[in-house]
């Protein structure tokens, strides 16, 4: 099963890849959030062949939602029916919890200023996302149920 994750943000959307056979996340850059991001990552999800799109999901240290929660689920909407209105299958999505996933990449990458700007946290962060996501263990049936769809 190919994967494509997303670590949505106000400013910038990281991007992240993997095959289930490998299991391995791979940072794939960051789409800026300019009004073409929703184009931008349906070709991204195309390209790779994805098969589904995990997207991380914030919340606070409490484990509650956050505006920011809301702000990702809207997001995530708008991307299905993105697909939808360009008649593409509407894409299987699920939520991987991103608690400290940005501290995690700023710990992996040690960023310069230059590397905040460009996407390379974001792309981490989507990666580290990913990673998680690959180590649950209903893994097995999450591929059994996009295989049935």
């Amino acid at each position: 099963m190919r994967i494509l994750a997303l670590d949505v943000g106000t400013k910038r959307i990281g991007v992240a890849y993997a095959d289930t056979a490998v299991r391995i996340a791979i940072p794939r850059g960051m789409v800026p959030v300019d009004g073409n991001e929703l184009a931008e990552i349906a070709k991204k999800y195309r390209l790779e062949k994805a098969d589904c799109i995990v997207s991380g999901r914030p919340r606070n240290n409490s484990g509650e939602e956050t505006r920011q929660t809301e702000m990702v689920h809207n997001f995530i909407i708008s991307l299905k029916d993105y697909f939808v209105k360009h008649e593409q299958k509407e894409p299987k999505v699920f939520f991987q919890d991103e608690s400290y996933t940005s501290i995690t990449a700023e710990e992996l990458l040690k960023p310069t200023r230059a590397d905040r700007k460009s996407g390379k946290v974001d792309e981490e962060a989507a990666a580290v996302i990913l990673q998680d996501f690959l180590e649950r263990p209903d893994l097995m049936q999450i591929e059994q149920e996009i295989k049935n769809v």
